[in-house]
């Protein structure tokens, strides 16, 4: 793991499979070691890599139950943790946190994550009933009714629309988009990224339909949500998003000044090899 994680990301030093292992015997079958003498897992076998973030998730953020369909996405948890303490960061002053999570997956995993380091209070939507099912689950099983609630959003071209309440006042509304433009491109994708691993593994991070696509990809759909945002510009203090593509930015950031946004801000994220950011806005 990266030493370019957030300083107060709990994984910047790697995995310590002897307490993951203690944590959570499932994992226990994946763990090998590889030709440099190092203690790994098979990053291109699906199921090793759900035992590897099921036992993150037990031994560092005290969650017991995270069971969900092999066809939603499978997150990785040192990436997803690093959104929630940069977030944090952003959110320094404020005090009683309450986050909107856009597009939470069966897998509930922002929320999580910011329940136990942090202790906010999180609305998570999604338009998937099933991906619901599976997260209202996770939550109930780790008694987090209190701490997490879930909305349905039933028209899958809107972000906020429809989502939003009236009296709804949000610290942060935080999202990682669907990267591709349709179902074609994202299988296309699966098998670069496959054979990038050097076999003919499942895709290794799974998802379904709408947890990888939308409609015009991830330009379309953070433009929706910049356009969206500036009509209930009220109801959440800065809204971010993860950006993949960085000429998104550019343009995002032209059409929040036509918007008339007051801030605009871009978190630079770095995960291994992999180049982020977290784009922030405010009215």
């Amino acid at each position: 793991m990266s030493k370019s994680l957030h300083p107060k990301n709990k994984h910047n030093n790697g995995y310590d499979f002897d307490k993951l292992i203690k944590a959570s015997e499932d994992l226990k079958p994946f763990v090998t070691e590889n030709s440099y003498g190092t203690t790994t897992i098979d990053f291109s076998d699906p199921k090793a890599v759900k035992e590897l973030n099921k036992a993150l998730l037990k031994a560092h953020y005290g969650i017991e139950h995270w069971n969900f369909s092999d066809e939603n996405l499978c997150p990785p948890i040192p990436g997803r943790v690093d959104y929630i303490h940069h977030l944090a960061d952003l959110l320094s002053s404020e005090e009683n946190i309450k986050i909107l999570d856009i597009g939470t997956g069966a897998s509930c995993v922002y929320p999580l994550l910011g329940v136990a380091e942090y202790n906010w209070n999180f609305v998570a939507t999604d338009i998937d009933l099933d991906s619901l099912d599976f997260a209202q689950d996770i939550i109930d099983d780790n008694k987090l009714e209190a701490k997490i609630t879930l909305r349905q959003q039933f028209k899958e071209e809107h972000i906020l629309k429809e989502i939003l309440e009236e009296d709804d006042a949000f610290t942060a509304t935080m999202c990682n988009p669907p990267f591709y433009k349709s179902a074609e491109e994202a299988r296309g994708a699966n098998r670069r990224k496959t054979r990038n691993l050097g076999n003919n593994a499942v895709r290794n991070f799974a998802g379904n339909n709408n947890e990888l696509w939308y409609i015009g990809g991830e330009k379309a759909f953070l433009h929706t949500y910049l356009y969206e945002s500036s009509l209930n510009p009220k109801s959440s203090k800065w809204f971010t998003s993860l950006v993949s593509n960085k000429d998104n930015v550019k343009s995002l950031e032209a059409s929040s000044k036509k918007l008339k946004v007051a801030e605009f801000k871009v978190i630079p994220m770095t995960q291994g090899n992999k180049v982020t950011r977290i784009v922030c806005w405010r009215f």
